[in-house]
């Protein structure tokens, strides 16, 4: 019986070794089992968790032990696959099956602890590609399995100086044209969105998914905002694909969340249904990118958090842009809207999110974004009205019910009013 590190941990280790490369983001180390059986791995104290094939637990570090094994694929989608684990599984068979070079790597247990400098177990050339910067299959058994579209597309967001190699490139789009990826489920599909977003340049992700054809199929929405044009005096990157791409790795670079980053993937849907003869101006297509950003969530089981910040800002993104023009009245009751003394939190993600928007546009990245700071000086402010002695004094007053909410509402105009030297109306 043979121990191997395999997989994300050795390619990690070698690009550390790259002055250039990006700070290494793998954290669990995969381990693979050569030469032994179930029993065999239970008898050493291994516990077994793998439901699909055989996986085991470390008894001590709790880190997963797989033995070696093959795959055979005999149904479409992501689930369609027998598995093979026996002695005679050899650890060249079981890189084969793996979906990328750079990740195709492995080296001996008793040298894991520096896998960077240990012999290095090699047989598709991965430290080549990753030298050169390339991500490639490994064989074409990468065809039978579609979450590997996706997977390359994130790792082209996690390393944004890789390229997909030419062939890899043809054959995902072979993929998508035999209908591979209308297979993928939810759960899974999310699953490497939700990753693909929070890595180091989110664009690259749906540029790659985008050139093989993937995107048209798993966000049309997304996909048919390339081509639609916007006023140049306020987008001079006009296209509106093009700006999505900027927000998302504005929402990067200033380290946003992941329910942020999805709300500055979803807040201009809208924008790819403008009628033709209405452009480039999109009027109403918040209310539209609302509409839509529902059907994106309810395809992929988009968690709550996440499809309720990305609504708020889908609908209420242009009023925050132009809430410097607003009075104080107007000020509360975009608050409202935005459920802002509810959630304040939120709110602050909301405008984080609105910062992207008006940041990924060319030649404003530096920009300062004005409404971040006004609309959180207003909140706090209104937060600080003791809504229970106005409705206290409310009632004492002889009122009741809706009447109640309109004082406290008044109160905290007031309070917004004197704070920041605005008039009382709009």
């Amino acid at each position: 019986m043979k121990t191997y590190l395999v997989g994300g941990a050795v390619r990690d280790a070698l690009m550390a070794r790259d002055a250039h490369a990006p700070k290494a983001s793998h954290v669990d180390r995969d381990w693979v089992v050569v030469g032994a059986t179930p029993e065999a791995m239970v008898d050493q104290g291994f516990l077994p968790v793998g439901r699909d094939f055989p996986v085991f637990l470390h008894p001590q570090t709790r880190e997963e032990y797989a033995l070696a094994r093959t795959e055979r694929k005999t149904a479409p989608g992501y689930h369609g696959f027998a598995f093979h684990a026996a002695p005679g599984v050899t650890l060249e068979d079981d890189l084969a099956r793996r979906d990328l070079t750079i990740n195709a790597m492995a080296v001996a247990a008793d040298q894991a602890n520096d896998p960077a400098n240990a012999p290095l177990i090699d047989p598709h050339q991965g430290q080549r590609d990753l030298r050169d910067g390339v991500l490639r299959h490994v064989t074409a058994s990468f065809a039978e399995d579609p979450v590997r579209i996706l997977r390359v597309a994130r790792f082209a967001a996690r390393f944004p100086r890789f390229s997909v190699a030419p062939e890899t490139g043809v054959l995902m789009r072979q993929m998508v044209e035999h209908g591979e990826v209308d297979h993928l489920v939810a759960e899974r599909v999310w699953q490497e969105l939700s990753r693909g977003l929070m890595e180091q340049r989110p664009s690259r992700m749906f540029e790659v998914l985008r050139e093989c054809g993937a995107l048209q199929r798993l966000l049309p929405e997304v996909d048919r905002l390339w081509g639609v044009p916007q006023r140049p005096e306020y987008h001079p990157e006009i296209d509106t694909g093009v700006h999505l791409m900027m927000v998302l790795d504005m929402s990067a670079r200033l380290d946003a969340n992941l329910a942020t980053r999805f709300a500055c993937l979803c807040h201009d849907l809208g924008k790819g249904t403008t009628p033709v003869d209405a452009l480039p101006r999109h009027i109403g297509h918040e209310a539209r990118s609302a509409k839509l950003l529902k059907q994106v969530c309810d395809r992929w089981r988009v968690p709550v958090e996440c499809r309720e910040l990305a609504d708020v800002v889908a609908r209420e993104h242009g009023n925050i842009h132009r809430s410097g023009e607003l009075g104080a009245a107007a000020l509360v009751r975009l608050l409202e809207r935005c459920d802002a003394l509810r959630k304040p939190a939120r709110f602050h993600d909301v405008l984080l999110a609105c910062e992207c928007d008006a940041r990924g546009r060319l030649g404003h990245g530096e920009n300062e974004y004005p409404p971040r700071v006004r609309l959180a000086q207003a909140l706090a402010l209104a937060q600080c009205v003791d809504t229970a002695v106005v409705a206290s004094q409310a009632q004492a007053d002889g009122l009741a019910g809706p009447r109640v909410g309109e004082r406290i509402q008044k109160a905290r105009v007031t309070a917004v009013a004197q704070g920041m030297g605005l008039d009382l109306l709009d």
